[in-house]
């Protein structure tokens, strides 16, 4: 199964990464075997993006930058692609003997096929649920990667959907 959420509009940057990184906490804390990853961003103060760190379940202690710095009045995109595949390799490494797949979110790289793409895939195709925030402006792009696959839960949902996933119950 592959589960979703999206947030309102208007809701707080960072707010679904806080989310997800809770729920993380509150699973793993009752035993649960994770794979996946957090988005956690750092605030460099006014006028100064984030930096945005993917930290691996299991691997708190080596967090994967996946932005990059691109000076003062950059209006490019910030995100490292590269970064993001490696953070993407090593969540695939962790598949094994996971009950749950959480992941930060269908992002713009998994729009086009990238990103945490082919881990969603593996992680459906052997039968493990995954767990994804979609953002308004790529669900589009998810509903035609998930087809009749993805089911859209609400955030305050989120706890019980992943215990209904572990335990087959309806």
């Amino acid at each position: 199964m592959l589960g979703w959420f999206g947030l309102p509009e208007g809701a707080p940057p960072g707010a679904a990464d806080r989310i997800l990184e809770a729920l993380v906490r509150e699973l793993s804390g009752g035993g649960l075997r994770l794979a996946g990853a957090v988005q956690v961003n750092l605030d460099r103060g006014q006028n100064c993006a984030c930096d945005m760190d993917i930290v691996v379940i299991g691997e708190e202690n080596r967090p994967i930058r996946i932005s990059q710095s691109l000076g003062t009045g950059s209006t490019g995109c910030r995100l490292d692609p590269g970064a993001l595949e490696t953070a993407a390799a090593r969540v695939a490494a962790r598949l094994a003997g996971a009950e749950l797949l959480i992941l930060p979110k269908f992002g713009k790289q998994e729009a086009v096929g990238r990103g945490f793409c082919d881990v969603i895939g593996q992680a459906v195709l052997g039968g493990l649920p995954v767990l994804l925030h979609v953002p308004r402006d790529q669900r589009q792009a998810f509903a035609a990667f998930s087809g009749a696959l993805a089911e859209e839960i609400r955030p305050d949902a989120l706890t019980d959907w992943c215990r209904k996933q572990l335990t087959g119950a309806t």
